[in-house]
């Protein structure tokens, strides 16, 4: 990442996608040790950090207790937020790092990694760094080497200790020298250990967080020998640009007014160059891949964490791009909390109903004005491709008629929003997609508003899943007869046939949509395969290869899309 260095100068405000980041850099006046001055991370952009609210001269953080769950509810894994949008710090060598805790309530966490971690659906892969926990007199210490543990949703750091610290309230020092890091409380040096390999990317990214407390952090600074550069950057995408050849330009000419869009994660965009302008060099929409799903908008009952797909909806609107909500209906990606409504009487189900409707609601109004379309049921039927209903919370709430419901409540909260029913396996003929159409005409039919439907368009093995351009337009038929729009809203193809052969089926999808008034928009499940992971049958981690660029080149299936779009 092209870093805006400091040395001894202040570097000017810095204006990036949308997101007015305080770059400051070193102070003038160098300590008496003969390193720069320090970096005041307390004066920095802190405001899409779920839990920290700056209050000045402060930095107040609350629980959220941010997990991400499994599929079926069970397990979970912690998901401390990071600093991603606002600022982080390039040091390609030694660093000191002090932070001082005040009114520390339960525990105080401070992390400090060399890269933001990678958020799959059901899991987080870890990243090299370090995890300071504070609670009472006690500091655990634990250091991750950014390698693949057996258990994915469990990774166990290389070197963990707890040691006690004089006092709660107290400044800690994170120094590294070399291949070493000491930490310190004030003067006092409470362990040492070996850190080879651990912060080798030359970024710090910084996280504050609780589990289950409150505190305040009254000073947060950064400093490095001389002979090291320090700086505080922001956001890679501060420096991408859109390309007049790219996907969305072409599609303009083409088409005017189709859009063709990704599904977008917020750590990627803001740290990796490639990836932010693979997205803003070629596309005109996005779609929060996770952060706008129950889980992680609002961890706890009633708490609710708006600050990282803000930051999402943030970069897109400063660029001119529109943006597909995801999603609010859904069995999967929920809170405990939520998965746990009872609904066993008639009484329960109504008091879970005020609960749930609260939530739509809450979340509908928070983004009222900035969504162009939102998924407000999501993959409705059971997960075996069959037509039954999922019975998941919504369901046992509501009953069968819950699409209509939460149809109604979005309506209610933000009528200007274009609602959709997203589901995989309904791309083509079948029983599938005709129960796809009845539930979207009889939720209109219950009071809803239903504007079209998502055709996800996953081909995860070229041998069934595969999409015909036949079998496609027969389905953007069907649902303009029945007066709906048609979304293709995830589409994602496997190379396991080869590059060729993916490239075709890419090609397919997208020619067939274009040529249909009813497929308004085209959106692919991702962007770049370097963020591709997936866990087999067998609980290992995988990389799949399945979107249009490939670790920063275009892949064969791009310049397919290229051709279809006319460039």
């Amino acid at each position: 990442m092209a870093a805006l260095r400091a040395g001894h100068r202040r570097v000017l405000a810095v204006l990036a996608s949308g997101l007015l980041l305080t770059v400051a850099g070193c102070s003038p006046n160098a300590p008496e040790d003969g390193s720069d001055g320090p970096v005041d991370l307390l004066q920095q952009d802190w405001e899409h950090v779920p839990g920290v609210t700056n209050g000045g001269d402060v930095l107040e953080v609350s629980s959220t207790a941010r997990r991400i769950v499994e599929q079926d509810g069970g397990g979970g894994q912690p998901n401390p937020a990071l600093n991603l949008a606002g600022t982080h710090l390039v040091a390609e060598g030694d660093f000191t790092l002090r932070a001082s805790f005040a009114d520390v309530t339960g525990d105080a966490t401070w992390t400090i990694q060399d890269s933001p971690p990678v958020v799959a659906d059901e899991f987080r892969i870890e990243p090299a760094g370090l995890r300071l926990t504070l609670r009472g007199d006690d500091l655990g210490i634990a250091l991750f080497d950014g390698s693949r543990p057996e258990e994915v949703t469990d990774p166990r750091p290389v070197f963990e200790e707890h040691v006690t610290v004089p006092e709660p309230e107290t400044t800690l020092t994170v120094r590294r020298s070399g291949n070493t890091l000491e930490i310190a409380d004030g003067e006092q040096t409470l362990s040492t250990l070996p850190c080879d390999g651990v912060f080798e990317s030359g970024e710090l990214w910084l996280g504050l967080s609780s589990e289950d407390g409150s505190f305040e952090v009254t000073s947060l600074t950064a400093t490095a020998p001389e002979d090291v550069e320090l700086a505080a950057a922001g956001p890679a995408v501060a420096r991408a640009e859109r390309s007049e050849d790219g996907l969305q330009a072409l599609a303009d000419r083409k088409r005017p007014g189709f859009t063709i869009g990704a599904a977008v994660a917020l750590g990627p965009l803001v740290s990796d160059t490639d990836y932010a302008q693979e997205l803003i060099g070629n596309f005109g929409a996005v779609t929060p891949e996770n952060a706008m799903k129950p889980q992680h908008l609002s961890p706890q009952q009633g708490v609710y964490t708006f600050e990282e797909a803000d930051a999402i909806l943030a970069i897109a609107e400063s660029r001119g791009m529109a943006v597909h909500g995801h999603t609010i209906a859904f069995g999967e990606a929920l809170p405990r909390w939520m998965q746990e409504l009872p609904a066993g009487t008639e009484e329960e189900r109504r008091a879970s109903g005020e609960v749930l409707l609260d939530y739509v609601t809450t979340v509908v109004t928070h983004f009222k004005g900035r969504l162009d379309s939102l998924d407000v049921v999501n993959e409705p039927f059971d997960v075996a491709q069959g037509t039954s209903l999922q019975e998941h919370v919504w369901y046992r709430v509501f009953g069968p008629g819950y699409p209509a419901v939460v149809s109604k409540a979005v309506h209610d909260a933000d009528p200007d929003v274009k609602q959709f029913i997203n589901e995989n396996g309904a791309d083509v003929p079948g029983e599938r997609q005709d129960a796809l159409l009845e539930l979207a005409l009889e939720t209109n039919a219950q009071g809803g508003h239903i504007h079209g439907v998502g055709l996800q368009a996953h081909v995860y093995d070229l041998d069934t899943d595969a999409i015909s351009p036949d079998d496609l337009g027969e389905t953007l038929d069907l649902f303009e007869d029945a007066g709906l729009r048609v979304r293709i809203s995830e589409n994602d193809v496997t190379d396991d046939h080869g590059t060729e052969a993916q490239a075709e089926q890419y090609a397919a999808v997208l020619n067939t949509c274009l040529r249909s008034r009813t497929c308004v928009s085209y959106t692919t499940w991702g962007v770049d395969d370097r963020y591709n992971w997936w866990i087999d049958g067998r609980g290992e981690l995988r990389q799949g290869h399945d979107f249009l660029f490939d670790d920063g080149v275009p892949t064969p299936a791009y310049e397919a899309m290229r051709r279809v779009l006319g460039g």
